[in-house]
């Protein structure tokens, strides 16, 4: 067994924070420098060349490229070779609070009904599995509200099936229009349950931009969706365009022979994601 520091995840956690609200990662900055040089619309090609410039002084000026911050999401994958000398809970909230406060992030956390905010952007939403190894996997991503509230989820009639499916993505993406910030990153979750469904769409967002299902099928449905989306002209900032999404990923589960849960989870073209593995 490998002890992992419950005083080194809150470092780290710490660091993922302050570096995801300024510096993009890669295969984001680079979809969107694409979408730029692939874009028809000049009205969008200015927008998105202005997204471009602010995610670049905000990664060298190590400001937030966003005013919205977002509430801090994790998915933790815990080798059960691994014993960690602590709560994992506590060190991932000490070090939402840390890098929020050190990173000058805005703290949009609050309780649901009063409103009253809890200060330090805690708590956190954290997701954990266990998986082989000796390794503590974190993946962290700071959700915006502007894209998570154009987010659905809808049970499905089976007998609806691929035509349901899509028919309702574009339904819920149409609708969203230019609220979510595009050129944006579609995840969906197809399948097991009502919440699980709900979770899948979430954890699509961290993979790669593009990054295919390595189900043929549920990939071609990916291509299939992201040229629709592409279609319906929403474009940058929803100023009209032809590059309204980046990418879209699925995520299935197997589902119970009379449901079919699907779930829309919608990312701005900040799509921050950072990961360590301690």
């Amino acid at each position: 067994m490998r002890t992992i520091s419950a005083i080194e995840i809150t470092k780290k956690v710490r660091e993922l924070c302050i570096s995801a609200a300024c510096i993009l990662e890669p295969d984001v900055a680079a979809a969107l420098r694409t979408a730029r040089d692939t874009e028809q619309s000049p009205l969008g090609k200015e927008v998105l060349g202005q997204i471009i410039d602010n995610f670049e002084i905000a990664g060298k000026e190590g400001v937030p490229m966003c005013q919205d911050t977002g509430i801090s999401v994790f998915f933790i994958d815990i080798g059960r070779e691994a014993v960690i000398d602590g709560s994992l809970a506590d060190a991932v909230n000490e070090g939402v609070r840390q890098g929020y406060k050190d990173g000058y992030l805005r703290k949009s956390v609050c309780h649901p009904l009063t409103r009253v905010n809890t200060g330090d952007n805690t708590p956190a939403i954290i997701h954990t599995s266990i998986v082989d190894g000796d390794r503590l996997t974190i993946k962290f991503a700071p959700k915006g509200a502007g894209s998570e509230n154009m987010s659905r989820l809808k049970m499905l009639k089976p007998s609806e099936g691929p035509i349901g499916i899509k028919t309702f993505v574009l339904e819920t993406i149409r609708e969203a229009g230019g609220n979510p910030c595009p050129p944006i990153v579609v995840g969906v979750g197809i399948g097991g349950s009502f919440e699980v469904s709900a979770i899948l769409s979430k954890k699509a967002l961290l993979r790669k931009v593009g990054a295919p299902n390595p189900d043929p099928e549920v990939n071609a449905m990916e291509v299939e969706l992201l040229g629709l989306i592409n279609e319906l002209g929403i474009g940058p900032m929803g100023f009209g365009g032809t590059v309204t999404a980046l990418g879209v990923h699925i995520e299935t589960h197997p589902c119970h022979i009379a449901s079919l849960p699907v779930a829309i989870n919608i990312q701005c073209h900040a799509g921050r994601h950072k990961e360590v593995v301690i």
